[in-house]
């Protein structure tokens, strides 16, 4: 990409940020950054930006791996692909996807994947629309919190033990007295 249409592409992914419900002062410092720049430098990324009257109004990140760490089989992952909501509906999302389907080609993959939030329900509509289908539910931690939960199941491993003794042992406790009420 030129300087000109990083900028564009910068502005553009802004927008998408603050639209997603991030901070705008943390995105504008990854921009500024050149955390932006560097990603779109790599070897295995592409970007495309989309055009409506001369306005720079989407982008679509492309990367390429295999679809699983277990095959060799070449896939396009379709990394983020935005368009502004005062030019949706008006086949920019279409003209990415395009540009998608031909880098595919070119590269060799027989797949194209994307990621679609949960929540996000027009976009999985539209992806679905398209052919995509579920592959697999995509679940996220912090490598901390994972960390704290599994500590956390060590420990209440033990302490989990000791309650069933102790309900046991109630529920052990409340059958005799039930039974001398019977008999007295």
């Amino acid at each position: 990409m030129s300087p000109s249409q990083n900028e564009l592409f910068t502005q553009l992914w802004l927008a998408a940020r603050v639209e997603a419900g991030g901070s705008l002062e943390s995105a504008t410092r990854a921009a500024s950054e050149g955390r932006v720049a560097a990603a779109l430098a790599r070897e295995d990324v592409r970007a495309y930006l989309a055009f409506h009257d001369g306005q720079a109004v989407g982008y679509m990140v492309l990367t390429h791996s295999p679809l699983s760490g277990l095959t060799d089989t070449p896939c396009v992952c379709i990394d983020q692909l935005y368009v502004a909501e005062t030019a949706r509906r008006q086949g920019a999302a279409r003209a990415l996807l395009t540009a998608a389907a031909t880098y595919a080609e070119r590269f060799g993959a027989d797949q194209i994947a994307t990621c679609v939030p949960s929540q996000g329900r027009d976009a999985n509509r539209f992806f679905a629309r398209l052919g995509f289908s579920s592959y697999v539910v995509k679940r996220v931690t912090t490598t901390a919190g994972l960390r704290r939960k599994l500590q956390g199941e060590e420990h209440r491993g033990g302490l989990e033990l000791v309650l069933q003794q102790r309900r046991r042992s109630l529920r052990a406790r409340a059958g005799r007295v039930a039974d001398r009420q019977l008999v007295g």
